[in-house]
């Protein structure tokens, strides 16, 4: 019996004359333990394909080198069992003629697996390993084969070599005169008397009718007799027997005798059916080897397309993180912008005379700037900057709580329809936010049903295991869904990016669904979007559930800068001019007395200062330092000072478990002088200090 030949024996024939393909492959087939010959010209390749050689890997433009008629001719020269892997490395965009030798190629070796280039080596390796344990599965088929054939020869020598019983048949007095051995493949003792009466009697019961007309056609025709049948042992074992005979006749052509020899079959149908059997299990094993390549197959593209898929979302998260920086570094700088037009316009309202025109134009300026600072906190919603005022709220009572304005958001062209179940767990939210991105959902659910449709609005408790977008653990899950034109899976891609659009000029910032993705991230949520053209949209704000109780709900007393306020002396840190400009005016026009700083290294020296300051405001955002630390420095100096920050976006360290207050940018005057009196009330109590020394 022949070997099955191993990588000690067995060696990948490489042809790749141009470049570093053959060194490459040479080196990686090495590290994974496949011996391989490197050819150097085309007669070489052609005489290496033989039986020692266990794949074939050649460039596709040494095709053009190649003798493809040789290559045929040998490859017609293999046996049955052969059929030699090919491995051919293609060229990304490759060329027309090398493209149609390898279909050639395909054609005459069949065999054929393309490898595009540049490839990884894991994935070289992994097709190389394939084709050389499928030539192996070849070897192992040409083995079995040689076993088949010389058991097979083996039985025809026994056949020939063994015994064979005589016997004799009086057609016409049915008489049998039969030889011993022929008694005992019948199991018949060789002196016991056996008639033809016996003979049938023995037979198995399903064989005799076949033997009796069998025997008529050959009296009848003159046809040679030969049947095989299985005769019951007096023991009830079955035995089969080969009988032959030819039809014999006396001078005078009468008197018809069949004339023949019998011998025992058992063993060879015996084997047979063990070899019936061998080609069954030999056709599952190939079938088991086929669906295993199937399944590797299916694994490695189902790693690639997962890696694909990875690699895409890394991409994504990386482009949405950069526009998320940009935006909000934009949306700061517009804040300061608008907290100079702000401050002045508002002031400059209070100081103008009785004038109706003037009061309308100055008015119309602060919407526009008021606008803008909306504009702003969308900017920062996405960005994940904005100042949340987080608490456990149930958001089936707060859809129910913004009811009308949800039906006047959607229209009177619009069936609503709502599920918000009464007992839902709490989540961790801002009821202000939480309120404007369900508005916006609904919003942009209305404007894709200008002919109406229905708008549904569904709250429900979802446990999730981890995902892409979310940790597992458990949550409650908003849905706004719409029956309008739906978006196609670029436009979904897009939609959550920044001033992306797809309603006209003057219908929309683009900002909505960008907002409202910022704010679910920002309180560990998601937001999913589905759709599909001409279906409908399904808008998904996940958020995750809290434990915590809710907070009962305190009233607020009203207040504003109309009231009288005590007078004290501001220290004004900032380094924008424009900026403290205007915050000092707004301070001295409410009567307090203020000290200007453009560093917080200046304040330091001026807190140093034998001088009497009652409240430090300072700009967080400053260059060598800023707000926060000016604070803890600052309270090195003077223990008990409040402070308050003005920033326009929050980013602020936490410490001994209390944030410093804060008031956002733009801000006006009568906002001003209510976290002036709101920070100064709170400092008059004994209270823990936001930094320690």
């Amino acid at each position: 019996m022949t070997v099955i030949p191993n990588s000690a024996t067995t060696r990948a024939v490489i042809f790749a004359p141009h470049g570093r393909d053959a060194t490459i492959a040479r080196t990686l087939l090495e590290e994974a333990g496949i011996r391989s010959i490197v050819c150097a010209n085309p007669l070489q390749f052609e005489n290496s394909l033989d039986e020692d050689a266990c794949f074939a890997l050649v460039t596709e433009e040494a095709l053009r080198l190649a003798d493809l008629h040789g290559i045929r001719t040998r490859l017609s020269a293999q046996p049955a069992w052969s059929d030699l892997p090919f491995i051919i490395l293609t060229q990304r965009n490759a060329a027309s003629e090398a493209s149609s030798d390898a279909t050639t190629l395909y054609e005459i070796a069949g065999n054929v697996t393309l490898l595009e280039r540049p490839f990884r080596p894991a994935t070289f390796v992994s097709v190389a390993r394939t084709a050389f344990k499928a030539r192996r599965r070849q070897f192992e088929a040409r083995n079995l084969i040689e076993e088949l054939h010389e058991s097979e020869e083996r039985l025809r020598t026994a056949l020939l070599a063994g015994h064979l019983g005589t016997w004799e048949l009086d057609a016409t007095e049915w008489t049998l005169t039969a030889s011993a051995a022929f008694k005992e493949f019948f199991g018949c003792v060789s002196d016991d008397p056996f008639s033809y009466e016996d003979l049938l009697n023995s037979v198995h019961g399903d064989d005799r009718e076949r033997i009796r007309e069998t025997l008529r056609i050959t009296v009848e025709t003159g046809a040679d007799y030969a049947v095989e049948l299985r005769n019951v042992w007096p023991d009830g074992s079955i035995h089969w027997a080969d009988v032959r005979a030819r039809l014999g006749r006396d001078r005078a052509g009468r008197h018809p005798r069949l004339v023949g020899v019998a011998s025992d079959i058992t063993d060879r149908k015996t084997n047979q059916e063990a070899m019936t059997k061998l080609n069954q299990m030999l056709e599952e094993h190939v079938a088991a080897r086929t669906a295993e390549l199937r399944e590797a197959h299916a694994t490695v593209l189902a790693e690639i397309a997962h890696r694909e898929r990875a690699e895409e979302q890394l991409r994504q998260a990386q482009k949405m993180e950069m526009i998320g920086q940009l935006t909000g570094g934009v949306a700061h700088d517009f804040n300061n912008l608008l907290m100079a037009v702000l401050g002045n316009l508002d002031l400059l309202r209070k100081h103008i005379p009785d004038d109706p025109r003037t009061a309308r134009l100055i008015n119309g300026a602060l919407q526009g700037a008021q606008r803008g600072a909306a504009l702003t906190q969308r900017l920062l919603a996405f960005a994940r900057r904005q100042d949340l005022k987080v608490e456990p709220r149930n958001l089936a009572d707060l859809v129910r709580g913004a009811a009308d304005l949800i039906e006047r958001s959607a229209g009177t062209h619009i069936e609503l329809r709502q599920d918000l179940p009464p007992d839902l767990p709490l989540a961790l939210v801002d009821a202000n936010q939480i309120e404007l991105a369900v508005l916006n959902l609904i919003v942009n659910a209305r404007d894709a049903m200008p002919d109406g449709g229905v708008l549904s609005i569904a709250i429900d408790h979802v446990r999730v295991p981890k995902t892409a977008d979310l940790a597992a653990g458990h949550y409650v899950r908003l849905v706004v869904g719409d029956t309008g034109y739906g978006m196609d899976a670029h436009t979904i891609e897009k939609a959550t990016e920044p001033f992306f659009s797809t309603k006209g000029v003057g219908k929309g910032t683009g900002l909505g669904l960008s907002m409202v993705h910022g704010l679910a991230v920002q309180l560990n949520g998601a937001l999913r979007l589905r759709s599909t053209v001409g279906v409908g949209t399904t808008a998904e704000l996940w958020l995750p559930v809290t434990t915590m109780i809710a907070a009962e709900e305190k009233a607020t007393e009203p207040s504003s800068s109309s009231e009288t306020a005590e007078k004290i002396t501001v220290l004004v840190v900032d380094d924008d001019a424009l900026i403290a400009m205007s915050t000092v005016d707004m301070l001295e026009d409410l009567g307090h007395e203020v000290i200007e700083a453009n560093s917080g290294d200046r304040a330091l020296e001026i807190l140093q200062q034998d001088r009497a300051i009652d409240l430090l405001l300072t700009d967080y955002s400053m260059p060598r330092m800023n707000g926060a630390q000016l604070a803890a420095a600052a309270r090195q100096i003077r223990p008990e000072l409040p402070v308050l920050l003005a920033t326009g976006y929050a980013e602020l360290p936490t410490a001994s478990g209390k944030a410093l207050p804060k008031i956002g940018k733009p801000y006006q005057q009568d906002q001003l002088a209510m976290e002036i009196k709101r920070v100064l009330k709170e400092s008059a109590r004994p209270q823990s200090l936001p930094f320690t020394s």
